[in-house]
């Protein structure tokens, strides 16, 4: 397919047991792309905006962001607002996975400009089904 890239998958999560399960879950569903986490919003700005001393952004890639939105030092919410100003990163499709479900904060995430919001569920059978079907998901986005 002319124009496909193979699309980066990165993860922002500070749970390391969250962080373990949404990787887990995803490769059981097939997905076999790179996934990079990072624990804190900070870590993931340096990394996207191409301010970070360890690894940054390589801009041939494409890239799909999971983002949590209670993470120390910057935290989803701003992360997701600071993107979607800058014209090199507003169009890496973001997907909100968090434990929030408040409908002003959904909204919140969605007028900023996220693609998807996606509350986890705290029964742990739900949550591996959650991210089966974000699994199947991603193997269908095209760049």
């Amino acid at each position: 397919m002319a124009g496909y890239k193979e699309m980066i998958i990165l993860i922002a999560e500070d749970d390391d047991g969250h962080a373990e399960l949404i990787k887990e879950g995803l490769e059981e569903s097939g997905v076999c792309n790179k996934i990079i986490r990072f624990s804190n919003g900070e870590d993931l700005w340096h990394f996207l905006s191409g301010t970070g001393t360890r690894e940054v952004r390589d801009r041939s890639k494409a890239y799909l962001l999971l983002l949590d939105i209670n993470m120390p030092k910057m935290d989803g919410v701003e992360v997701l607002k600071r993107m979607k100003t800058r014209d090199d990163l507003k169009e890496i499709p973001v997907m909100m996975l968090t434990t929030t479900d408040d409908p002003r904060e959904v909204e919140h995430c969605y007028k900023l400009g996220c693609n998807i919001y996606i509350t986890k569920p705290v029964d742990f059978g739900r949550f591996a089904e959650t991210l089966k079907r974000l699994g199947l998901f991603v193997q269908i986005v095209k760049f």
